[in-house]
């Protein structure tokens, strides 16, 4: 079973910038299709970004523009970038296989992501 270690999240201003991490454990994790997810409270957990077939991306409209997922496979590891963030995209963030390509490993604990107005 793989062991996913989300990192990076945090208290930013309206506008600000982070970049988070995701790091796995297992040579599987390079192959597939993954994802970066968010559930706020009393929501449903949303994927935001996806990374597959090499360098092919998909984003929630929501996040389109202003968020970037990539991954490096010699580390084991998916970072989303996400700039000019807002308020709404205040959530605990967590990385998994796509859900759309894949079926998802067991959840890691996430990071929190706080944006102030």
């Amino acid at each position: 079973q793989v062991q996913l270690v989300e990192s990076g999240g945090g208290l930013v201003q309206a506008g600000g910038s982070l970049r988070l991490s995701c790091t796995g454990s297992g040579s599987i994790f390079s192959i597939n299709p993954m994802g970066w997810y968010r559930q706020a409270p009393g929501k449903q957990r949303e994927l935001v970004a996806a990374i597959f077939s090499g360098d092919n991306t998909n984003y929630a409209d929501s996040v389109k523009g202003r968020f970037t997922i990539s991954r490096d496979n010699a580390k084991n590891t998916v970072y989303l970038q996400m700039n000019s963030l807002k308020p709404e995209d205040t959530a605990v963030y967590y990385c998994n296989v796509d859900w759309f390509r894949g079926d998802p490993w067991l959840w890691g604990q996430g990071t929190q992501v706080t944006v102030s107005s």
